[in-house]
């Protein structure tokens, strides 16, 4: 069974964020790196996978800068058994169909049987490049999975739909599935497995969309203004009452 994992690199989302000199992103100096939480759980599935089957063989890929790499060792020492890095300084500029172009042009001729990706990821959060890179491979797609089981061929997953329900999905391979928060509990990796993580492959690849271009362009990022805060009422029900009656009749209209 041939295993394709992608992941991302983000910001820790306890950074100190700022916009960046040019006004469309987050400036990346001084921030904690670290793989996107949902990508976690799709290297976790995978793993799992390949210890159920045995001779399934996992390639994790990652598209960055340099850096994105030390990311991809974690994943390595999870128990992929490769990595590939495309190397692009300017995937945080790139629109989610030039991530998935890159991803469906390095996958097109491997042959892989499940290409596991997060539902989403935490800084963009479009939650579109694993569907775009099921279009542009002719591959079917199952998103946003809570539970998933393999069995002699056959693959059943648990999607999460609005409202706390579940939807109940039989699939076979080729499929792309795109793995939500709570779908296993990613494992630590162990001081001996990052040592030999060290060991394993790494290929990096020059970025290359193909004929697929940028379609719309940021115009600018801010943080969201801050407005006045709000008013905790404490007391007896019957005070409360009493205070909140009055603050309507002073700071609006409802009352009037």
């Amino acid at each position: 069974m041939n295993i394709l994992i992608c992941i991302k690199q983000v910001p820790d989302m306890e950074s100190k964020f700022k916009i960046n000199a040019e006004g469309t992103w987050y400036d990346r100096a001084d921030l904690a790196w670290r793989m996107n939480e949902y990508d976690e759980y799709a290297v976790e599935q995978a793993v799992r996978l390949k210890e159920q089957v045995k001779d399934a063989d996992l390639t994790v890929l990652c598209i960055g800068p340099d850096q994105v790499t030390e990311t991809m060792k974690k994943a390595l020492a999870m128990g992929c058994d490769r990595g590939v890095h495309i190397a692009d300084p300017d995937s945080a500029k790139r629109e989610p169909i030039e991530i998935a172009a890159m991803i469906a042009g390095f996958a097109k001729d491997k042959n892989f049987d499940l290409i596991f990706t997060g539902m989403q990821s935490q800084d963009r959060g479009s939650a579109q490049v694993g569907v775009m890179v099921a279009e542009l491979l002719g591959m079917p797609a199952v998103t946003t999975i809570v539970d998933f089981a393999y069995d002699n061929g056959s693959i059943q997953v648990k999607r999460e739909l609005e409202g706390g329900s579940k939807a109940l999905v039989t699939a076979t391979a080729p499929v792309v599935l795109t793995c939500q928060l709570g779908l296993n509990t990613p494992r630590y990796p162990t001081l001996p497995n990052i040592m030999k993580a060290k060991k394993k492959e790494l290929l990096t690849m020059a970025p290359d969309t193909g004929d697929v271009g940028p379609r719309q362009e940021t115009a600018a990022c801010a943080f969201p203004k801050k407005v006045g805060g709000g008013l905790v009422l404490e007391g007896d029900i019957p005070e409360l009452a009493d205070k909140l009656i009055q603050l309507l009749k002073e700071k609006t209209t409802v009352l009037a």
